[in-house]
């Protein structure tokens, strides 16, 4: 009668250091390249990316947001993107997030409340630097 619930698999949560924080109150033009984890409180009009063979992570806040692509090791979004997604270990989408653009990355977690306007691709073992170079 009852059927016995399996396990489902979650992520296992991250402990982040963020060497750069951009606050809310912030507005930054032009591209941004970062070898260490880089928090998003304020806005971003243009691309963020890690350099090649780093293990960075790019969060976004509540009131983060981004007008361009990202390309980093671990992407974390509470706020807004408008721009793709290259995630090479995972990509988390949290409750109020909201993602126009298509998101690729090794391993996704979406809760409950967050927006994806945009494909979803799952990739295994690429790194940042194909990915760049196939955006070029």
């Amino acid at each position: 009668m009852f059927k016995k619930k399996r396990p489902v698999g979650l992520l296992e949560p991250s402990v982040e250091n963020f060497e750069t924080i951009i606050g809310p109150a912030a507005e930054v033009h032009g591209r941004i390249v970062t070898s260490k984890g880089l928090r998003v409180d304020g806005k971003i009009i243009g691309n963020i990316e890690a350099q090649p063979g780093s293990e960075v992570c790019v969060a976004l806040g509540k009131t983060g947001a981004v007008m361009g692509d990202i390309y980093a090791y671990r992407v974390l979004v509470a706020g807004v993107i408008e721009g793709n997604i290259y995630a090479t270990e995972r990509v988390e989408l949290h409750d109020g997030s909201e993602v126009r653009g298509d998101v690729t990355y090794g391993q996704l977690g979406i809760e409950h409340g967050a927006k994806l306007n945009g494909l979803m691709i799952a990739r295994a073992n690429e790194s940042t630097d194909e990915l760049e170079e196939s955006n070029s």
